[in-house]
């Protein structure tokens, strides 16, 4: 089964992500490397390097592969970096996150998602990273500033203070806008107090909840990529 699983992941950068104009070649080693079926639920595990986004519970999903390279590869990431990640999910990113940075802050909303992760990020030896649970809209101010910020649920607009935690020279994020239905992934690169906001691909994310995200007790829509 482990062969197969190498297999399978091989052919997902092949074919799902280098054919698709992923081109750092440090992110698609990290994508070589870390074994997805690992942060699937057992029963969709034969699913893990389809192209699609999976359930993962508390009505998140670990987002398609070509979706989670892609937002790595905007970060630019060189190695040396603080990173943010708004939502730890399934801890997939996470990993990946671990090792194209020198260290991880991930937060997550729901207790039960980010003691999973964490269960399984141990397991697979990754030492280079805080878990939090927490109002992901309101970043970890006592943390920052970070280099690099990944948010990986959709925002009606651009946190605040999401926008303030980054690093003032060179500070660059990632972020999902817009509406519940629809959004654009957007990539903000800062200048001391000038933000440059790059509008890219179109996506549907679950919604980011808290403060500055939508309220928990809104209707969720459907998922195409989400944590």
């Amino acid at each position: 089964m482990g062969d197969s699983f190498e297999i399978a992941r091989s052919r997902m950068v092949a074919m799902q992500l280098a054919m698709r104009g992923i081109h750092d070649a440090r992110v698609l080693e990290a994508m070589r490397t870390v074994p997805r079926h690992l942060f699937v639920p057992p029963a969709v595990r034969h699913y893990a390097y389809t192209d699609q986004p999976l359930t993962i519970g508390e009505g998140q999903t670990i987002s398609q592969p070509y979706i989670v390279a892609l937002m790595i590869q905007m970060l630019s990431l060189q190695g040396h970096e603080h990173v943010l990640e708004i939502g730890t999910g399934s801890g997939y990113q996470t990993a990946l996150l671990c090792q194209l940075a020198r260290h991880v802050y991930t937060l997550e909303y729901y207790p039960r998602l980010a003691g999973r992760a964490d269960r399984i990020l141990s397991r697979l030896g990754y030492e280079n990273l805080d878990i939090h649970v927490g109002d992901g809209s309101q970043g970890l101010p006592d943390m920052a500033p970070f280099d690099a910020i990944i948010v990986s649920a959709a925002a009606p607009a651009l946190p605040g203070p999401l926008r303030s935690q980054m690093t003032e020279t060179g500070g660059r994020m990632v972020i999902p806008v817009g509406s519940r239905q629809d959004q654009h992934l957007e990539r903000i690169t800062r200048q001391h107090n000038t933000w440059q906001i790059e509008q890219t691909e179109r996506v549907r994310f679950v919604p980011l909840v808290g403060r500055y995200g939508f309220h928990a007790s809104s209707d969720a829509a459907d998922d195409v990529a989400g944590v």
